[in-house]
């Protein structure tokens, strides 16, 4: 006992207490071996002081759970395909689809993948959230609300279970193939170059033996299988179409060295784009014990941070887009369904038998089928194929963002980038920076070797397009401390000139214009300041749309309501502020217009697939109109732009009113930070607001067919690497997943502001700010 109270002694008085502070709550929690301290800030940022790194990943643990114990145990019943365990029937076929999903490999090497410790760190991470489970089944009071609504428990975790679950990482590219064949099928192969635009410029072709039509035919079934599988849960139904357009998340982040910096300091930033849902899909939190002090944000479900510091080193994430699926056409035996042709042989599909517990009925036993390329999504009987799914989700090591593990202690460059030489998934450009002053860029991710094929279509799995092992991190592309001062990526194609390109990492990346912004900002100045990567962050200047109405100056038009349009783009200065009126006018003309009639005029057959173009070739079209329409080619792209701007207006008009004074874009672009009981329990939404940006600035704000915003950055940071306590970020919409917690929704109006809070490092800077005290202590 004594020991207990002298631990308790070292971790309260290693800085002074503030009074409103002065009396902790405690827990008494099962499995802690000391006490571990935790100092909630004034925006919700947690900072977990323990005495030894056993008791830091259990504290952790705990109050992951303490926050965001709805948000983590649906995740976990999805991704383990268990929702019909506590939801009902209607689940089931949901349930089977994440089944499929799942990790099935070797278990050894896949703790091993993670690093010596993984094993130990998951699993007492695993015992702080059970840990927290007991507590509330002894305070039921504390359960929150949503269980009571939904009647159901939260469940107790497996290490297990946060491996094996890899349904929430970003992989490329099952979607992209299926549509491609789709538009072979019904407009041939280069019909295909307007709907995606190929980076580095690449050709394909048809594999040989790939019937692309019998692919258009199994498309909907293969790709709404793959969706129920992926898709985040809302209690509002399960409608499953085959989009148009898949939701494309992405990431910007640089870093600036010290030369280049107003102090003297390297900067990084990250601003990772997600969906936005409430709670946010990120968690901030400061992880401190002997050997390890790391602040940043990971995933709630995930020991450690993913994306931030430890007082040494700085590190950054967005997605680089290696393409790490493929989609297999299995041939099967006519007379077997149980067998598929490879190469000279019949090989027998793989049957594995699930059980899936509905709640309040019996049980449902399931098959997942599985050839040697991976589970099969579907079976197209009549014709005899199955499509099986080939991932990297299925090898060791590709956890999504577990591999953090390894870096988050890291001191210098060197170890830093032997973590990303190894690093699974998903593919990440990381920024690095640290205290000496080095600067990187260092891309990893699990990068197969296609020899005979491209990945851009699906394959016959006759044997003939196999992949032949994985590149080592090494071989992918790499800068440090480069000449110009700074690095940044945003899921742009940014493979060096001089890049092999027999290697075929993928050809399909997010438009440029975020990147060219991003590059115009930082190149534009000697010095920057922490401030300018701030307001880099909330930049909502459109690359594309100045390039566009560069060219709509020499257009001219007898029309008057183009005229009209035409004169409000003129003068426009091209950012996409929530109160611009011509914001407005460019984003309704560019997307339910101009899109469109791009279409038209080039691959009119592509418009039954309900396909938008490439928009750097919508872009392309308005400036090299030659390359695109043939004969009297501007005479026609004048026309084009004539009438759907014309059409727009009126369109604008509808949606906005006659007067275009009062026209302003946030009036149509809407973020709303939606709760999956949206609807059902009051008070659990959060907005909505009115919104600038789009896909294209650096404000990332995607949106869909009603312009209400679909993605973006809901956490940002802005790091003065050395000078930490000077460090900026925010989480949105807030720091805690329960809605009648003060710090659910109060970072949402800074973060709307483009506002930020000071990322606390410094124990004496976090007591400054405390605002709630919490003592986890040993339960014998």
């Amino acid at each position: 006992m004594r020991a207990l109270f002298l631990a308790v002694a070292v971790l309260v008085s290693a800085v002074a207490v503030p009074a409103r502070a002065a009396t902790p709550q405690t827990y008494a929690v099962r499995g802690l071996d000391q006490p571990v301290r935790m100092v909630v800030d004034k925006w919700g940022v947690p900072h977990i002081y323990a005495l030894n790194t056993d008791d830091l990943f259990l504290a952790q643990g705990f109050n992951a759970a303490r926050d965001r114990l709805f948000q983590m145990d649906l995740w976990r019943k999805r991704g383990l395909g268990q929702l019909a365990e506590s939801f009902g029937r209607a689940w089931v076929e949901q349930d089977r689809a994440s089944r499929m999903l799942l990790y099935r490999g070797d278990m050894e090497r896949e703790w091993a993948s993670y690093g010596p410790r993984a094993k130990q760190i998951i699993t007492k991470f695993v015992n702080g959230i059970n840990a927290y489970v007991d507590w509330v089944d002894q305070n039921p009071q504390a359960l929150p609300e949503e269980f009571r609504k939904l009647g159901h428990k939260p469940a107790r975790w497996a290490p297990e279970d946060v491996v094996r679950i890899r349904s929430h990482g970003l992989v490329r590219n099952l979607y992209s193939e299926i549509m491609r064949a789709m538009t072979a099928c019904l407009a041939g192969l280069d019909a295909d170059r307007v709907r995606v635009k190929l980076q580095p410029d690449w050709t394909t072709k048809i594999p040989d033996g790939l019937d692309a039509c019998a692919v258009t035919e199994n498309a909907g079934d293969v790709i709404n299988t793959y969706r129920l599988g992926t898709q985040a849960v809302t209690f509002k139904g399960q409608k499953l179409e085959l989009n148009a357009a898949e939701q494309q998340e992405g990431s910007n982040n640089w870093v600036i060295g010290a030369k280049k910096s107003a102090t003297g300091r390297p900067v990084l930033a990250n601003d990772p784009h997600r969906v936005l849902p409430a709670p946010s899909g990120r968690y901030v939190q400061h992880l401190s014990a002997p050997g390890l002090d790391v602040i940043g944000a990971g995933e709630p479900i995930l020991p450690g941070v993913s994306t931030g510091h430890n007082g040494t080193a700085a590190f950054g994430l967005t997605i680089f887009s290696i393409d790490q699926e493929d989609l297999y056409v299995e041939q099967l035996d006519p007379a077997n369904h149980g067998r598929y042709r490879f190469k000279d042989a019949w090989e027998p599909v793989r049957t594995v038998k699930e059980r899936i517990a509905v709640k309040g009925e019996a049980a449902r036993e399931v098959d997942l089928t599985f050839t040697r390329h991976g589970v099969v999504l579907h079976t197209d009987e009549a014709r005899h194929q199955s499509y099986a799914l080939r991932s990297v989700w299925f090898e060791p090591g590709t956890s999504p963002y577990l591999g953090s593990l390894k870096y988050m202690g890291v001191r210098n460059l060197a170890q830093f980038r032997e973590v990303m030489r190894n690093w699974g998934g998903p593919p990440e450009n990381q920024v690095y920076a640290d205290t000496r002053g080095d600067i990187a860029w260092l891309p990893g991710g699990m990068a197969p070797k296609r020899p005979a094929f491209d990945g851009l279509l699906p394959v016959p799995g006759d044997g003939r397009y196999e992949w032949e092992g994985y590149y080592d991190g090494e071989q992918l592309p790499r800068s440090v401390n480069p000449a110009k001062g700074f690095l940044a990526t945003a899921n742009e194609e940014n493979l060096p000139e001089d890049y092999p390109r027999d290697r075929k990492l993928g050809y399909e990346w997010a438009d440029p214009f975020r990147s060219q912004r991003i590059h115009e900002v930082l190149g534009g100045k000697e010095k920057l300041t922490i401030q300018d990567s701030e307001g880099l962050q909330n930049d909502q200047l459109s690359v594309v749309a100045r390039r566009i109405t560069a060219v709509l100056k020499d257009v001219t038009t007898t029309d008057p309501v183009a005229a009209k349009a035409l004169q409000s783009l003129h003068g426009w200065n091209h950012v996409l502020e929530a109160k611009s009126g011509p914001a407005a006018l460019y984003e309704v003309w560019r997307v339910k217009h101009l899109g469109a009639a791009v279409i038209a005029a080039t691959v009119p057959a592509l418009a039954q697939l309900g396909q938008a173009p490439d928009p750097e070739v919508v872009l392309d079209v308005i400036e090299h109109p030659e390359r695109w329409l043939g004969q009297d080619a501007k005479a026609k792209r004048d026309k084009l732009v004539v009438d759907t701007l014309a059409a727009a207006w009126r369109d604008v008009e509808k949606r906005l009113g006659a007067d275009p004074a009062a026209w302003q874009w946030g009036t149509l672009h809407q973020t709303l930070f939606q709760h999956p009981l949206s609807g059902q329990l009051p008070g659990v939404d959060v907005g909505p607001f009115p919104r600038g940006g789009s896909a294209d600035t650096p404000d990332a704000a995607s949106y869909g067919a009603d312009f209400r915003q679909t993605g973006g950055a809901s956490f940002r940071m802005v790091l003065d690497v050395g000078n930490w306590d000077a460090s900026r970020a925010i989480n949105t919409p807030g720091q805690s997943g329960d809605p009648a917690s003060k710090h659910y929704r109060d970072l949402a109006p800074l973060w709307h502001k483009g506002e930020y809070f000071p990322l606390l490092y410094s124990r004496a800077a976090v007591e400054r700010n405390a605002s709630q005290v919490i003592l986890l202590l040993p339960r014998r």
